[in-house]
């Protein structure tokens, strides 16, 4: 199917005409390089409020209700902007808009730990998740626009880094900070990487005229319906298992409300001239396929860093830097694995839809063997479950980023940048709040099944009985999700076969 059928109508020329690419350089290396190290350090960011919130908490002497706010608040906007930073870039210029996202991000960081209150910092977190959220799309349209095709799949490489290397090391710097420094660094982390991302970015890429004309056809309602639509969904669904779901009339309306103002927000961007989502490029199927596959990809990678670290934390009493190793020794070698993926697909007589079938049964092999843990397993155990996620993670990521990217055309990048980001974003949001549902589902059912198999023996110590039961369950509940995350990944094979089609490298390796 050609990609070219399925463009939206022709608007005026000023409003589709596309900038003149800039030639390839050391500069744009440069440039590329600065848009990853902010997205990264976005990334890093995303961490501080889980692993600093006992100090937070502490310092604004607030509990953990009220905590758990400030994971949601930022968040929501975070994904909101992943889904319309594409069209704003385009609108203001891409170095432009990167420049003014990274420097809005910075400062708020600086501000966060200097609030005087909840409110304020609630606030900060906020914004600071709306410049946050802007980055990603703009580290993929970097990649699409100036990379030439020979190295383009390195360029959606830096890209695969922010859901394989970003969420592993966030969390262990995050701990570095708030264990011998203080819960300020945690936030003002950021500082000295931002600035030398501006640099970068002010540096490398190639500064394009403002196109302001297209604010009229901008897509108001379409602003309207789908910010709040995608807030509302992502703060039901992170607060969704501390109100019991359904149980609460808040949640009720954040789902329920959030669903409808989604329907509406996509029937509007069906009839308008220049919206923010193209849905007829969903009619390529290696595109749905890859947006599909990404969400199964992403809670399985979320799990693979929550399931041990959760186990060691609440089984062994590990702290978080004391989990920080066993985040390393996936996140690191991601540096070598994700060339050597890209460097793979590279190569014209390599199918990446078998590259992305050997990822996922990697991952399946390491969740089937973290099934068997055991009561007795410390980190280390975890070892040969982490190692095997080294290759899986981007032979599992970077086929998605080539079938999602090969099959449009060059004028649909910043839809396809929106989809896939906005996706990635979502699907986080929805596998937490699924994967704490089955946390607490299976430690329910475990602990009841184990109360009944005990029932009054009368050779057991009731004093310790409680602890030992409640550390079994959460052994067992531990055991239960990952067989569920190897479970995805063979289902998410299944597919591959028959719904994608192939995609030959932008030109041989």
């Amino acid at each position: 199917m050609s990609s070219a059928a399925l463009t939206l109508p022709a608007a005026p020329a000023a409003a589709t005409a596309r900038p003149l690419a800039a030639p390839f350089g050391l500069r744009i290396v440069v440039g590329l390089l600065g848009v990853l190290l902010a997205v990264l350090v976005a990334g890093f960011n995303e961490s501080v409020t889980k692993v600093a919130l006992a100090d937070i908490r502490g310092a604004m002497g607030i509990g953990h209700d009220e905590g758990t706010w400030l994971l949601a608040l930022y968040a929501a906007p975070s994904v909101c902007a992943m889904a319309f930073a594409p069209w704003f870039s385009v609108t203001f210029s891409l170095r432009r808009f990167t420049l003014c996202a990274i420097a809005a991000f910075l400062l708020l960081g600086l501000l966060c730990p200097l609030a005087p209150n909840l409110a304020s910092l609630m606030l900060l977190r906020a914004l600071q998740g709306l410049a946050g959220g802007a980055l990603p799309p703009m580290l993929m349209t970097v990649a699409l626009r100036f990379l030439p095709a020979n190295i383009k799949l390195y360029g959606l490489a830096s890209y695969a880094l922010t859901a394989t290397f970003g969420p592993s090391l966030g969390t262990p710097l995050a701990a570095f900070w708030v264990e011998f420094v203080g819960w300020h660094w945690a936030f003002w982390q950021i500082l000295p990487l931002c600035l030398l991302a501006m640099a970068a970015v002010a540096w490398g890429l190639p500064q394009d005229p403002l196109r302001l004309e297209r604010f009229r056809q901008f897509n108001w309602r379409g602003l309207l319906l789908g910010f709040p639509a995608i807030s509302m969904l992502v703060i039901g669904l992170i607060q969704g298992e501390r109100l019991a779901w359904f149980d609460s009339p808040l949640i009720g309306v954040l789902l329920g409300g959030g669903s409808l103002l989604l329907g509406l927000f996509l029937l509007n961007e069906w009839t308008h001239p220049l919206p923010f989502f193209n849905l007829r490029l969903l009619k390529l199927r290696n595109l749905s396929f890859a947006l599909f596959a990404l969400g199964g990809v992403l809670f399985i990678l979320l799990a693979a860093g929550q399931i041990p670290a959760s186990y060691l934390a609440q089984v062994q009493a590990y702290r978080p830097l004391q989990t920080a190793p066993l985040m390393l020794v996936v996140a690191l070698p991601q540096l070598l694995a994700l060339p050597l993926v890209a460097a793979l697909c590279n190569l014209r007589w390599v199918d990446c839809r078998w590259v992305l079938a050997c990822g996922f049964a990697m991952l399946a092999t390491a969740c089937w063997l973290g099934a068997h843990l055991t009561s007795a397993w410390v980190r280390e155990d975890f070892l040969v479950v982490q190692l095997l996620q080294i290759f899986g993670q981007p032979m599992a990521v970077l086929p998605l980023l080539m079938l999602s990217t090969g099959s449009i055309a060059p004028a649909d990048g910043p839809f396809a940048s929106a989809w896939f980001n906005t996706v990635k974003g979502f699907a986080a949001v929805l596998a937490g709040g699924v994967l704490d549902a089955l946390s607490t589902a299976r430690l329910h059912f475990h602990s009841s099944m184990l109360v009944d198999r005990l029932g009054n023996n009368p050779l057991l110590d009731g004093a310790g009985l409680t602890a030992r039961l409640h550390r079994q369950a959460l052994v067992l509940t531990s055991a239960d999700l990952y067989l569920y995350m190897a479970v995805l990944a063979v289902v998410l094979i299944l597919p591959i076969a028959f719904v994608p089609t192939r995609i030959f490298p932008p030109r041989a390796a």
